[in-house]
């Protein structure tokens, strides 16, 4: 009953089908991006209109898309908390998404980059270790400094992100491939003892193992300065971060680019 009354709601405008579009064209977008993006629309094609909540804006797209197997979904970076909106395809869970945009080799070292992060405690990979599978690739042959360009492809594509030379999944792929991940490797499989969602890097329990996202640990213990793991009730030993927020993030960023103005005044 319900999903009929909402697919019925769903009725796609030029400002919603360009919204769309644009957001298939970068593939992941924080909220603050995403709000823009939405303003944007709505000037181009329907400037009087006021701008629907975003909530609501976006139930309408999926609404539309239900039938294609295709979805708007948000989730949250897992070091920050940062919102993020990505289009993730529900009907295909393997890899095949990035099939159009990468070579059989290119996906190969991918899938053999995201078991090294899966397997590891950190929910990093280094390059080196990444590099050294290069000979087991299938298709092409390919060489190390290759396969550098290529995992620099995934970074920019926003598949991986890169801290320090070890590689990580980006949001995007979390978003993208939980179910795929889930199911290829279920026995290294991490997830949150806070929002059962997918873990790649986060913190865990010295004494029962347990882990949770930073920002689940940030909301977690957001008032509590004796945090206890909420499954043993052992003490929590690590630094607990803070929580996101995106008001204190629009100032430091006004006061960033207030500095920067007032430097190159100077100069």
């Amino acid at each position: 009953m319900h999903s009929s009354t909402r697919r019925a709601a769903g009725i796609m405008t030029d400002v919603h089908r360009r919204f769309l579009q644009l957001l298939m064209t970068h593939g992941v977008l924080e909220e603050w991006e995403v709000k823009r993006l939405q303003k944007h629309c709505y000037k181009v094609h329907d400037r009087n209109a006021t701008v629907e909540k975003l909530e609501d804006f976006i139930n309408n797209i999926n609404s539309v898309l239900e039938s294609l197997y295709i979805e708007i979904k948000k989730g949250v970076t897992e070091d920050d908390g940062r919102p993020i909106y990505a289009l993730v395809n529900l009907a295909t869970t393997s890899i095949s998404k990035m099939a159009t945009d990468f070579a059989e080799n290119e996906l190969d070292l991918f899938r053999k980059a995201l078991e090294l992060i899966i397997d590891s405690e950190t929910g990093f990979a280094s390059s080196t270790n990444i590099l050294n599978l290069v000979d087991q690739l299938k298709g092409k042959k390919m060489r190390k400094k290759e396969a550098e360009q290529v995992l620099q492809k995934f970074v920019q594509n926003k598949w991986l992100i890169e801290k320090e030379g070890e590689f990580t999944l980006h949001g995007r792929a979390i978003l993208e491939m939980e179910q795929y991940i889930r199911e290829t490797y279920p026995d290294s499989v991490k997830i949150c003892n806070i929002c059962h969602s997918l873990l790649i890097q986060g913190q865990s329990c010295e004494t029962c193992g347990i882990k949770m996202h930073l920002p689940c640990v940030a909301k977690y213990f957001q008032s509590n300065s004796e945090p206890h793991c909420p499954h043993c009730n052992d003490y929590w030993p690590h630094e607990i971060p803070e929580v996101f927020d995106p008001e204190k993030e629009r100032e430091a960023g006004i006061s960033k680019s207030n500095r920067r103005s007032l430097r190159s005044r100077q100069h």
